[in-house]
């Protein structure tokens, strides 16, 4: 199994990711952790090739729960994925929960990605790549691509799945782990 999840930023892309993962024993593939290296150098926009090279690695296994949204690798997890899911969550929920994200990081500050430093801080919250504002920016225009993406028809070798609440999140991993077993 195979199983990218897709959501705006805040949505719970990497938490809910990392609990599939373990429920089905796969290898979790965290694409902001291969993107952001130490002193928050973006591989996405500053090296492409190389961005594309470490996911096209660590897509190569037979089992594994990516998550993100990164345009430049997107073409690289379908073409693997055996499974989408969607966690497409109200954006009062969204916004909510990256603000409580942002201010547990910045009040602890606590590394993103082990061995990077990169840490968020208070003063960076008004930047417009903050999470906060980049969530609340981005939010309708990711939800019309990723509707799109659920709906092509190249991709209907995925069994797919729509989250609209984070209740569902629970029920949804037990099943994959259930059918995965």
């Amino acid at each position: 199994m195979r199983v990218t999840v897709s959501g705006t930023s805040g949505s719970g892309k990497t938490t809910f990711a990392a609990k599939l993962a373990t429920a089905i024993g796969a290898r979790h593939i965290d694409l902001d952790a291969i993107n952001w290296q130490a002193g928050w150098y973006d591989l996405h926009r500053n090296e492409p090739e190389e961005f594309q090279r470490r996911v096209s690695a660590a897509a190569a296994g037979e089992a594994w729960v990516s998550c993100g949204n990164y345009s430049k690798v997107r073409p690289i997890i379908l073409a693997r994925a055996t499974h989408a899911v969607w966690l497409d969550y109200p954006k009062w929920v969204v916004m909510a929960r990256v603000f409580r994200r942002s201010f547990d990081r910045a009040w602890t500050g606590r590394e993103l990605w082990p061995g990077t430093g990169n840490t968020e801080t208070f003063v960076r919250w008004l930047d417009k790549e903050h999470p906060i504002r980049w969530a609340w920016d981005t939010y309708e225009g990711r939800r019309t691509r990723i509707d799109a993406e659920m709906a092509d028809p190249a991709l209907a070798h995925l069994a797919k799945y729509r989250l609209r609440h984070p209740r569902e999140a629970g029920p949804l991993i037990a099943r994959l782990a259930a059918e995965g077993a």
